[in-house]
């Protein structure tokens, strides 16, 4: 039976990888977790001056360095001067140098997420006309490329590495303490925080590179390195690091001192290592928490150790699982997992089941905010997929726990067999002490003589020899005793199952780490879809001639209204002689009637800002509707008129 479990394995772990690399590699760049939902130019808009700087607004904090934000010119020349700085809450600026010409011009920026992800994006506004421009803004991506990849791998294999070490010490002090001494469990912990602590140094290396130029040569540069590690993210990533140094530490206590000691000493030094082991455990959880998803947005003092609980209650169930299934293939026959560690874990996987659902449901909400999230978003199709397999893996450890009480009660059958077995070999053993006394067989037939002095040396050798060979012998036949068992057999079939959903279970966590929020989503989307309404609507230009009669009576004026909707608008008022240039008269008034409702006129004064220019905010349109807007113009004492034009607001 044991020949036809391998091929399965084999099968079922080609089969896992190859679903585990489908979901990674269709996971792609990392969704942008801090959306641009604002900016002053706006995109496309053509301005009749060049502004004295360029801001943005995105949908929460982000952290900027000194090339996060920059403005080329038609020819790709750099315009900005200066560092970006935070003007207000969520808007970021930089200053332009004054006299640019008329043109198109290119905002880039690339920032990085409160929640420590990159944003990269660009758009383009125009002075005084749009131009042809050298600069290409298709193709700004963050977090993509070789270094993009390399991070993600980066990523899962630190949280698969926080599974098997925490997970896998979990298992042995609660569950099997006897699996301190097993060579293939201690490979199997070790490797967990090799594998972790592989991955941290990696991603602290590439980390600026992965949120800058992307470029794979720059992931050595010490430059961007010091960047990093004065970050919340480099923080994390370094305490990481010292905390795995406390790991090493208890590793080497849980495989050394711990288990050299008999069963009565080891009770005091099992609690001392749970307490250190769990307080390691819950710092290397805190170093995702205060770093990514849990660290911001709503409730994040709550959210945060409610993380930490999370990613623990995970480890010790995956973690623990994948060390059961290590005991149950690779312990020695003379060290089988005893059916009680069995049922102890199975305990353990249900209090972490528990604890899953309960800090999921409050990840679920926080993170997703509406029902029409789980289907709207990619987080909540994620997150959809991860509920199912959370469920699948639920089911197979409900059969797992069925073989579980078949091999106990296995168990005490075969305790009650080998006593009665030991009562037959006891008398035996007495016939054979009372033959050897009288140099005779159990049989009754005389003893041989013994050996001159001369073969005692050889004797011994060959004595020694035969009992080698049993002893390899006699564990054979328990390993093969044990692995005909059809309990033993099936739990170990249910439990691989249960380790293969897990790791396909692990990459959609990871998937769902790097993803943009439901709730995030949702709310920059409807920022956006404001915002780009308000662009659709504030595109209200209107230019009118008018000629007052007198000296110097003609000219062209042009209002802007934004964003031309119900309520408070902005208004411009430009005033220009027939050449096009500005020049300053001693008047202008506006009305607006909206005559099908009998509204107004509802007259505005505007302010006179320069030459030329006049301005009034605050403007308030009642209703939406064709409204006639009257423009009043006078050029000198005497000298007037009024141009009007219908406009639909609203």
């Amino acid at each position: 039976m044991t020949q036809t479990i391998a091929p399965r394995v084999r099968t079922l772990v080609l089969l896992l990888l190859a679903a585990t690399g489908l979901l990674l590699a269709g996971a792609g760049p990392v969704s942008a977790h801090a959306a641009l939902t604002g900016s002053d130019p706006r995109q496309g808009v053509v301005v009749d001056k060049a502004p004295a700087q360029v801001s943005l607004t995105f949908s929460e904090k982000v952290a900027l360095s000194d090339d996060s934000l920059r403005v080329l010119d038609p020819k790709g020349k750099r315009v900005d001067r200066g560092d970006p700085a935070n003007v207000s809450g969520t808007t970021y600026a930089v200053k332009l140098h004054s006299g640019l010409p008329d043109g198109t011009y290119t905002v880039t920026y690339q920032v990085v997420s409160e929640d420590s992800h990159p944003v990269a994006g660009a758009y383009t506004f125009s002075i005084g006309a749009p131009s042809q421009t050298t600069v290409s803004v298709s193709g700004q991506t963050a977090g993509g490329g070789i270094v993009g990849t390399l991070y993600g791998i980066g990523r899962y294999v630190s949280y698969a590495g926080f599974i098997l070490l925490v997970g896998g010490a979990a298992f042995v002090l609660a569950c099997w303490q006897r699996g301190a001494g097993v060579r293939a469990v201690q490979r199997f912990v070790v490797s967990g925080w090799l594998a972790l602590t592989a991955a941290t140094l990696t991603l602290l290396l590439m980390r600026g590179s992965y949120t800058s130029t992307g470029k794979v040569g720059d992931i050595f540069d010490l430059d961007l390195l010091g960047q990093v590690l004065q970050t919340k993210t480099g923080a994390a990533l370094v305490s990481r690091l010292l905390l795995l140094a406390a790991a090493a530490l208890f590793i080497a206590v849980l495989f050394g001192a711990y288990d050299k000691r008999e069963d009565d000493e080891k009770r005091d030094l099992t609690f001392g290592l749970a307490i250190g082991g769990t307080v390691v455990a819950a710092g290397l959880a805190a170093s995702w928490a205060m770093s990514e998803h849990a660290s911001t947005g709503l409730q994040a003092g709550i959210a945060m150790p409610v993380d930490v609980v999370h990613l623990m209650a995970v480890a010790g169930w995956l973690g623990g699982l994948a060390a059961l299934l290590v005991a149950l293939f690779r312990a020695p026959a003379d060290t089988p997992v005893e059916a009680s560690a069995v049922r102890r874990f199975s305990r353990v996987a249900f209090g972490s089941v528990l604890a899953l659902v309960a800090t999921g449901i409050y990840q679920s909400w926080r993170q997703l905010g509406s029902w029409s999230a789980f289907t709207g978003t990619r987080y909540g199709q994620l997150l959809l997929v991860k509920i199912g397999l959370v469920v699948l893996l639920v089911g197979i450890a409900w059969v797992s726990r069925r073989w579980t009480a078949r091999l106990v009660d296995t168990a005490v059958v075969k305790k009650a067999d080998a006593a009665d077995e030991g009562e037959t070999e006891a008398g035996d053993g007495e016939k054979e002490h009372a033959a050897a006394r009288t140099g005779t067989s159990a049989s009754g037939e005389k003893a041989a003589s013994t050996p001159v002095s001369g073969k005692k040396g050889g004797d011994s050798e060959r004595a020694a020899q035969l009992a080698r060979q049993q002893a390899a012998i006699d564990t054979a036949r328990r390993k093969q005793q044990r692995d005909a068992d059809p309990n033993r057999f099936g739990l170990r079939r249910s439990v691989l199952a249960e380790a293969g959903v897990a790791v396909v279970l692990l990459a959609v966590t990871t998937m769902l780490t790097s993803t943009e929020p439901g709730r995030t989503e949702e709310q920059a989307r409807a920022a956006s879809s404001a915002s780009a309404d308000a662009s659709a609507a504030g595109a209200l230009t209107l230019d009118m001639s008018f000629d007052t009669g007198g000296e110097d009576g003609k000219g062209v004026v042009r209002l802007d209204l934004d964003p031309a909707r119900v309520g408070g608008n902005e208004m411009h008022v430009y005033v220009q002689r027939p050449n096009g240039r500005a020049f300053d008269i001693p008047e202008v008034k506006i009305a607006f009637t909206l005559e099908s409702q009998d509204i107004g006129p509802l007259p505005v004064v505007p302010d006179h800002i320069a030459t030329g220019h006049w301005s009034a905010s605050g403007v308030q349109i009642p209703m939406a509707g064709e409204w006639k807007i009257a423009v009043t113009v006078r050029t000198s004492d005497i000298d007037q008129t009024t141009v009007s034009k219908n406009a639909q607001i609203g």
